[in-house]
């Protein structure tokens, strides 16, 4: 997803993802939940699982493994 956050209209689609109402909650089920399960989801098996646009799947997915480097970083350094 690197080449994505290159392109100009990423930070539009961020923008406009992270208004939606559900967004919050979308973001939290599949933290808690859906990856838990399946860390390894795609971004089209999350946009049906959760009936949202491709858009928002990826936005999610991309915020939520950005959010995991570092933690596993530190594991890897701990160890």
């Amino acid at each position: 997803m690197i080449e994505l956050e290159k392109n100009p209209l990423w930070h539009i689609l961020v923008e406009a993802v992270q208004r939606l109402p559900m967004y919050n909650s979308h973001k939290a089920y599949v933290r808690d939940s859906l990856l838990v399960d399946n860390p390894e989801m795609t971004v089209e098996e999350l946009s049906q699982r959760l009936d949202v646009p491709v858009g928002e799947a990826m936005v999610i997915l991309q915020e939520l493994r950005a959010e995991e480097e570092p933690k596993k970083r530190r594991d890897d350094s701990s160890s």
